[in-house]
């Protein structure tokens, strides 16, 4: 059934992007940013706002399945009406997937209770441009099961202070980490990892380490001393940008009734 709104509203927006071609998620003056060509789009729909809420920033060149805004707009139409206008104002590497009418004071980064990320990795010892625009394309090739012991350290609660700074000064960098898996298809593999919350290109940092491990280029044990440890700074290496998926953010059930995992490419 389509309802008219005839009032201010908060609108929640799940957005699809490929990132190859912006400057990470943030708004900036002179770089071609997601929220920047979100905004354009709007402010031609009449919208009024200074800026959009989001559930996180992600970086150049990392893509989103799941990523999650939300706006006050005053509109005359349905949700649909609205995921449709969005679209239509849209470049072709940014869609709104979903749009629901969110309750009053809704924010889609506080109000998260976890978010997931995957990461995409293939081997193969020459480059394939077919498949690396969304994956890490590594070599040597990795043992699988070197992958999984890898993973297995990460669940729990974990000190992640190696892997990643916190989104503000002096904030915590602890998180807790409820799935960390590998899963293998051919010559590719994909990591998928749900946390309450991540640091800056933490995920990034512990794909390079367990592809580290699995070459048999570091040990295991490595990985439960950044963890368990005190170090003082950041390890070195992190994964490229272009496997990074963020694939949902993940709220109480009455603020929230879709999944977009098969929206990505591989």
């Amino acid at each position: 059934m389509r309802r008219l709104l005839h009032k201010m509203a908060r609108y929640q927006v799940v957005l699809v992007y490929d990132g190859t071609e912006f400057y990470g998620f943030q708004r900036q003056a002179r770089e071609r940013t997601v929220q920047g060509v979100v905004e354009d789009a709007l402010h031609r729909m009449g919208w009024q706002g200074s800026t959009i809420l989001t559930a996180g920033r992600t970086d150049a060149g990392v893509h989103a399945s799941g990523q999650v805004i939300a706006f006050d707009l005053n509109w005359l139409h349905s949700t649909e009406d609205l995921r449709n206008g969005l679209n239509a104002n849209l470049p072709l590497d940014v869609a709104a997937h979903r749009v629901v009418e969110a309750r009053p004071g809704f924010h889609p980064r506080y109000d998260a209770l976890a978010r997931q990320y995957r990461y995409q990795i293939f081997c193969q010892p020459d480059r394939n441009p077919l498949k690396e625009r969304y994956a890490w394309r590594v070599w040597p090739a990795v043992k699988f099961e070197y992958l999984q012991q890898a993973a297995r350290e990460l669940t729990g609660w974990h000190d992640f202070v190696a892997f990643g700074t916190p989104p503000r000064a002096g904030g915590s960098t602890e998180r807790i980490v409820t799935q960390a898996r590998w899963q293998v298809s051919g010559d590719e593999f994909t990591f998928d990892i749900v946390a309450n919350a991540f640091l800056y290109r933490m995920v990034r940092r512990l794909v390079n380490t367990q592809v580290l491990i699995a070459q048999g280029r570091i040990p295991l044990q490595a990985l439960a001393a950044y963890l368990e440890g005190n170090p003082t700074e950041l390890v070195q290496g992190m994964a490229p940008p272009n496997g990074l998926f963020l694939v949902e953010v993940i709220y109480p059930p009455e603020q929230s009734d879709y999944r977009t995992e098969s929206l990505i490419p591989g």
